[in-house]
């Protein structure tokens, strides 16, 4: 299947996005993923502090794993492939709730997910100057139908085989976010 372009989104959309990206708080955490402070979601990718995150693996019924290209107007890594969404808990929040509530903001579709993989990794995106460092906790799902992407965060999305992501990844590194490239060399392997 080819790659499902998401029609783009106004102006004044787009603002408000980018004014909600800016209210978002994280949690600071140390290398044990024990909770040490908050911070603005920008601020700590400014600063490349350490905070905890969750990546989704989200697959269908042939093993086909479902992929998005971060809208143009993302605030780092923007237009690159990755995994099927991202995000941050916000304080007080659970991991196993944030992931489950991003993945129907982002995508519009809910999943059982199951935690499988901890992990963290540092990537500086050169175009924004912004720093990823996250204490990560990886999930997994399945789902079946097609997604319901929201166009301020998903600019395209397919689902791709690991044969076919392994040898994109080999043939245009440039094209994915790093930590989408971690993700397959270190938990989709084969």
């Amino acid at each position: 299947m080819s790659a499902q372009i998401v029609p783009p989104l106004a102006a004044e959309d787009l603002e408000r996005a980018s004014r909600r990206d800016a209210l978002e708080q994280v949690i600071l955490v140390d290398d044990q993923d024990r909770a040490i402070g908050e911070a603005g979601k920008l601020d700590s990718h400014r600063l490349g502090q350490l905070h905890r995150a969750f990546s989704i693996l989200v697959f269908n019924a042939d093993g086909d794993l479902l992929l998005q290209r971060r809208a143009d107007s993302k605030y780092h890594f923007a237009s690159r492939w990755s995994n099927s969404c991202c995000g941050h808990p916000r304080p007080g929040e659970s991991t196993p709730m944030a992931a489950g509530r991003r993945l129907r903001e982002e995508f519009g579709i809910r999943v059982p997910l199951t935690e499988r993989a901890e992990l963290v990794y540092r990537a500086e995106d050169q175009e924004s100057g912004l720093i990823e460092h996250e204490y990560l906790h990886v999930f997994h799902g399945v789902h079946t139908g097609d997604p319901r992407p929201d166009p301020t965060e998903i600019g395209a999305w397919r689902w791709m085989s690991l044969p076919e992501i392994n040898r994109s990844l080999r043939l245009h590194p440039h094209w994915f976010t790093p930590w989408f490239k971690l993700l397959v060399e270190r938990l989709l392997a084969r």
